[in-house]
């Protein structure tokens, strides 16, 4: 089955811990993502001292370069920049 060129493959994502940090990634299935970080598996390092709660920012892209290049526009911006970002 040959995936559909028309809709985004890869997906920049921000989530909140239980600590209330916001956490950077890009994933190509953000509920699968979510559910591997708040089990451990698979997970990111980062939660395995806080909690994953939710994803509170997604933003599509057309590949992964785009998607590893806006993840990292948004890894450099300050904590008030994120909150603004999830706001819009």
């Amino acid at each position: 089955m040959e995936q559909d060129k028309s809709l985004p493959s890869w997906y920049v994502y921000i989530v909140r811990a239980s600590d209330q940090s916001l956490y950077t990634g890009i994933t190509t299935d953000p509920e699968r993502r979510l559910a591997e970080h708040q089990s451990g598996k698979a997970g990111a390092k980062y939660f395995r001292s806080r909690g994953a709660l939710e994803i509170v920012y997604l933003e599509a892209s057309a590949d992964r370069s785009s998607a590893s290049k806006r993840e990292a526009q948004i890894k450099k911006l300050s904590r008030l920049e994120k909150l603004a970002l999830i706001k819009r």
